[in-house]
């Protein structure tokens, strides 16, 4: 572990941010969104950062992937982010920092028939470089989907959805999968127009696809969760790296190898947090609190 005794400087407050070159209060910063994502992204940076943050006019974002699967999303989670960004700014040329978010959801790859949602928001500040990530995952999505043949079945997974406060979608479907180019509802948010909807796409395909819309403002679950990922992107912006003072000191990786307080070997549970700098390169290793580990985590002791 580094004992260096400036690393304390890493939980600096905002208003010893990172020297001259990353100061970005009062920067224009413009967020690249469409759907409403300004009513937590710029609160946050604005009372955190001080930025001066805008919304484009105009600005569609479904060009770069929609949910709904009639434009695929090509590339990463953060390639389109990024894309976000890079489209922002030349919308607004004016702009010195840019943001965008990008949610992503699907199955869990531990835990059977449980939804994980993941969220990114990014910022680009165009003078000094710096890239940052807030990111939030976890369970709290109502992210679903059904096939159905009647008002019934779709009805029921509705509710579960939290309809109509959170959004559903119908469309077309075939052999039990999606197709929106048959048919495609979106913006229900009435039942008598769900049941319309869904009487309309039977009759069209035989079958519906209900799903939950997980567009940020037809979904105020996720809208919460964007708000999480950027409470995680100003703690990275105050984390300053302790050799260069550039924001974004932030752990990169995490050693396991506590020692069992039984036998004293190497045991699974987390020794160590790594801090790194993408700026100057430095690394610092914050060893956790606890000095042995639970029996338990240790394969010798608990094989």
């Amino acid at each position: 572990m580094s004992s260096d005794p400036r690393h304390t400087s890493a939980h600096a407050l905002p208003d010893q941010v990172g020297g001259d070159q990353f100061h970005l209060a009062g920067a224009r910063t413009v967020i690249a969104t469409k759907h409403g994502k300004e009513r937590v992204i710029a609160p946050l940076l604005t009372e955190a950062l001080g930025l001066d943050c805008v919304v484009p006019s105009a600005f569609d974002t479904d060009r770069f992937g929609t949910f709904s699967r009639e434009i695929e999303r090509t590339g990463s989670q953060l390639d389109a982010a990024r894309a976000k960004i890079a489209a922002a700014f030349e919308h607004v040329p004016h702009a010195r920092v840019a943001v965008a978010s990008e949610g992503s959801f699907g199955p869990h790859p531990q835990i059977p028939f449980v939804p994980l949602g993941r969220e990114i928001v990014v910022m680009k500040d165009r003078v000094s470089g710096l890239e940052l990530i807030g990111h939030y995952a976890g369970l709290s999505t109502n992210f679903g989907h059904t096939v159905v043949t009647d008002l019934a079945g779709a009805s029921a997974f509705a509710e579960r959805a939290r309809f109509p406060g959170h959004g559903v979608i119908v469309m077309g479907c075939v052999d039990q999968q999606p197709m929106p180019r048959r048919a495609l509802i979106k913006d229900i948010d009435a039942w008598v127009e769900l049941q319309r909807a869904i009487e309309e796409v039977i009759t069209i395909c035989g079958a519906a696809f209900v799903e939950t819309d997980m567009r940020a403002h037809r979904n105020p679950t996720r809208m919460r969760t964007i708000k999480r990922a950027t409470l995680d992107l100003v703690r990275r912006f105050r984390s300053l790296c302790p050799i260069c003072a550039r924001p974004g000191f932030a752990i990169t990786k995490r050693l396991s190898g506590l020692p069992c307080s039984w036998c004293g070997g190497p045991t699974l549970a987390l020794k160590a947090d790594v801090y790194s700098c993408e700026g100057c390169g430095y690394r610092e290793e914050r060893a956790v609190k606890a000095a042995t580990a639970d029996p338990g985590h240790c394969g010798e002791c608990n094989p």
